[in-house]
């Protein structure tokens, strides 16, 4: 059975076609001219639609036309009573019509027309389904060589002290040299579609680990975890594996409370990774992904102010309160609190009247994918 939307301004043509259809066993839709057909198929989709040639308001070639926009899985049939070549064509080019339809048509001529419209259509969908098939197939194949062929970076941001500017710690923002998966984004999207979200944890930790073994002293490494990661403990704490050595001073930073609320499991994940020594942080506070419970639920080691408040600190006296709280909450609790988003000395000078204990941005220093020099001269030394 097919779902078929009818367009015809004549009533008597509207009702016949619907005769003749329902009693093939099809689903008939009726539509009296071309702004109420679209209006119909903005909200319901249809396998076939058949539109006169003449209709009032929107010609036929018009509605045909914005049903392939609206609608390009619906297959389009003109029906006409003056059949010429010209515009036989116009159909063709301006609305992907499959085929033309004349009037006055008979019911076998009607029905048959939307019969061949319906096997065209499951070879149509066969063609996408082994294409999306293929395409899917290429970019896991694309996601497998970005994380096992040494294309993934972790770029460092630093984060420093509030009162001395000296580097307290960094940030590991992924970054990629892949042709195709380019950019963190573009990875991360093909690990969800692919359920790889594990292994780029993985090939994320090994990254880190590495960094570690450079970075000296007691500077700590901030690292972004996924949401969907917290719903497997076991699967998390396997890909934190290789920083194990190291998890004191590691940071996991946890965001987007609204998907939070739908991982059953993150509680237990985020009580077995702080065992295993791993400290916690609340990023993006007043983003709207992370709002004031969540600092009640995971009772974070630092709370990271988004950029959003940052952002014109310096000339806005409601900011300026709203961090001064923020950083008072943060005493009473043992937290460490990052304004994040820092560009300016102005904001910084705000920032540090507040109370801030850690900034980071731009104003101290880019993401790169090597250690600060003053950092490589100590080392050495």
């Amino acid at each position: 059975m097919a779902r078929i939307l009818a367009v015809d301004d004549d009533p008597l043509v509207r009702r016949c076609i619907s005769r003749i259809l329902v009693n093939a066993g099809h689903e008939v839709v009726p539509a009296g001219h071309g702004a109420d057909a679209l209006q119909i198929a903005a909200d319901r989709a249809f396998d076939v639609a058949l539109v006169d040639y003449h209709l009032p308001f929107i010609d036929g070639l018009e509605v045909l036309q914005r049903l392939r926009e609206v609608q390009p899985g619906c297959l389009r049939i003109l029906v006409t009573g003056a059949l010429d070549l010209p515009m036989i064509m116009d159909a063709v080019n301006r609305g992907e019509v499959m085929r033309v339809v004349e009037k006055p048509f008979e019911s076998a001529g009607l029905v048959g027309a939307v019969e061949d419209a319906m096997t065209a259509r499951r070879r149509m969908m066969e063609v996408y389904r082994v294409q999306e098939q293929a395409a899917s197939e290429h970019e896991r194949a694309m996601l497998v060589d970005c994380l096992n062929g040494g294309h993934l970076r972790l770029a460092l941001q630093p984060i420093v002290s509030g009162k001395d500017t000296s580097i307290h710690a960094f940030e590991c923002l992924l970054r990629s040299t892949h042709s195709v998966l380019d950019g963190p984004l573009s990875v991360i999207r093909a690990a969800e579609r692919h359920q790889m979200l594990p292994e780029l944890g993985q090939a994320v930790s090994r990254y880190a680990a590495g960094w570690m073994e450079q970075i000296p002293g007691n500077i700590k490494l901030f690292m972004n975890l996924h949401p969907n990661e917290l719903a497997d403990p076991d699967g998390m704490c396997n890909s934190l594996e290789p920083l194990q050595p190291w998890a004191e001073r590691v940071v996991l930073e946890i965001t987007e409370r609204s998907r939070l609320q739908g991982i059953e499991a993150w509680d237990e994940s985020v009580d077995r990774v702080t065992k295993m020594g791993f400290s916690i942080a609340v990023d993006d506070l007043g983003a709207g992904y992370s709002s004031l419970s969540v600092l009640a639920e995971l009772q974070p080691s630092f709370i990271k102010v988004d950029m959003s408040i940052v952002r014109g600190i310096d000339c806005d006296p409601r900011k300026q309160r709203l961090v001064d709280l923020l950083c008072r909450f943060a005493d009473a609790t043992n937290a460490t609190l990052i304004a994040e988003g820092v560009e300016t000395d102005d904001e910084a000078s705000a920032l540090r009247d507040c109370g801030a204990h850690l900034l980071q941005g731009y104003l101290f220093g880019k993401p790169s994918t090597e250690l600060p020099a003053s950092l490589t001269s100590m080392e050495s030394a």
